[in-house]
């Protein structure tokens, strides 16, 4: 409701003053309510009022010290001072009892459902049973509206702790969620530059004899990945370290080419194709598609035993379709716990792609395909 920003600061300031100096406050408050007919009307047998109505308005109004530890015992007592009030003739009428409202309050916030219905009940039927229709009505209308109140004033809270709960807890699942993503993104970065340079490594000593050139070009290889993997790690790792500051830029369409110029080399010739007319991504769908990719070049350096393999985006009416292949053996590695094929699943999953994977329909080896979906 358009009220509730209002109240809202209004509730948690009053909530925050000290328990004690709000009780006292009111039963000053109740007090001076009480007795205000002692001054403001006149007794029509002349003379003061009786002493016994000032002295029950004191107690009545002193007895709410304690109406959060005893909430049922109060409001009690404030119904005894109201019943007893007439006792002696000589009293002006009042026109509230507003300790039994502030009571009865409290019991609705503070009882367990029995004792705070069962004093809704005694409340509102001994008013029916000792006063005039009138006042009953009067009374009952006033006593089931503060009964009302304090209902509700519990289920705001209640509310309000559960919405705290649940924000803390969808804090919690996104904190996992980026903890399983920085997992992932590490896992790739490591995964494909070691199997690089673990591939360039074995080529090196064989080349070097006969073929210094491509020897030379394996162990540039191997120290290209390293530096491009220690720079995507120290790019992460700054993330992780500051908190409010700016994040580095993740990667995107337009690394492809040097990603798959850098697996090149150790027997597997890598080419990359764009077709149709490029459309735009939505961010993570650009980061999804670079890490499948990693990961598929990964794959195939390790496991496919390829000597030419492709990666190939194809634009259809701002739709792209990722399609990466290898003339290998076809058995690419699977992995675990979100890894291989299973983390690429996922990542697709993620970002509203469709993935399909298997051996090529068209010859040996294996095919990735992606289809992403245009940019909303």
């Amino acid at each position: 409701m358009s009220a509730s920003p209002v109240l809202q600061p209004l509730s948690r300031r009053l909530r925050a003053l000290p328990a004690a100096g709000v009780d006292v406050a009111l039963a000053v408050g109740v007090a001076v309510a009480g007795l205000w007919p002692f001054f403001s009307r006149v007794n029509p047998a002349g003379g003061p009022w009786h002493t016994w109505g000032v002295v029950v308005v004191l107690a009545a109004a002193a007895v709410l010290g304690w109406r959060r530890r005893f909430p049922v015992a109060v409001l009690l007592c404030g119904l005894v001072g109201a019943w007893a009030y007439d006792f002696a003739g000589n009293v002006p009428a009042q026109p509230v009892w507003y300790g039994v409202l502030i009571a009865l309050y409290t019991v609705a916030v503070r009882s367990a459902p029995w004792p705070r219905v069962a004093a809704l009940v005694v409340t509102v039927g001994g008013s029916l049973l000792t006063a005039s229709s009138e006042t009953a009505l009067r009374s009952g209308i006033l006593f089931v509206a503060a009964y009302a109140i304090g209902r509700v004033a519990v289920a705001s809270r209640e509310r309000a702790e559960w919405l705290e709960r649940e924000r803390l807890a969808e804090a919690a699942r996104a904190a996992e969620r980026e903890r399983a993503r920085i997992a992932r993104d590490m896992h790739d970065i490591l995964s494909h530059a070691v199997s690089l340079m673990v591939v360039q490594a074995e080529a090196g000593p064989v080349a070097l004899p006969g073929d210094p050139a491509r020897a030379e070009a394996a162990f540039d290889a191997i120290a290209s990945s390293g530096r491009d993997a220690m720079a995507q790690l120290r790019r992460m790792l700054t993330v992780l370290k500051t908190d409010d500051g700016p994040h580095a830029p993740q990667p995107t369409l337009a690394d492809l080419p040097r990603l798959v110029s850098g697996a090149s080399g150790a027997g597997t010739d890598f080419t990359f194709s764009v077709s149709g007319e490029p459309g735009e991504l939505t961010p993570d769908a650009e980061v999804a598609a670079y890490r499948i990719t990693q990961e598929a070049l990964t794959n195939i350096v390790k496991h496919a035993d390829a000597r030419h393999a492709g990666v190939r985006l194809d634009w259809q009416d701002g739709t792209l379709t990722l399609e990466i292949t290898d003339d290998g053996r076809g058995t690419p590695g699977t992995g675990t716990g979100g890894h291989g094929l299973i983390g690429i699943r996922e990542r697709a999953t993620a970002c509203g792609a469709e993935v399909t994977a298997g051996p090529r329909p068209d010859g040996p080896g294996f095919r990735v395909r992606v289809r992403f979906g245009a940019r909303a």
